[in-house]
């Protein structure tokens, strides 16, 4: 068992703050779905919080920050839907 090197530590960290910020927004999206009775859709927030999961893991598996094409995929795809995400939530939540 080897140590965890610099670029580990700061990929971890980056994303347990990112999935805190994303559970904070999931959790407003969940707010306002029960107290404007408006499907808000809040637990597909969970795919870019396991996307990203994922792509920072395989990141600290080869020990790089970038580079990684599984990776780097994993992170488009993770970035894509929470900006649907966001765009929906933010439709929805000025609509009126």
């Amino acid at each position: 068992m080897g140590a965890v090197s610099i670029s580990q530590f700061i990929t971890l960290y980056a994303w347990f703050v990112l999935a805190f910020m994303l559970l904070f927004l999931m959790l407003i999206a969940r707010h306002y779905q029960r107290f404007a009775s408006i499907r808000t859709h809040y637990a597909w927030f969970a795919l870019p919080i396991l996307l990203f999961g994922a792509a920072t893991m395989r990141y600290s598996s080869v020990n790089q920050i970038a580079g990684d094409p599984a990776a780097d995929v994993m992170l488009g795809i993770a970035g894509l839907a929470l900006l649907g995400l966001s765009l929906f939530l933010y439709s929805i939540m000025t609509r009126r």
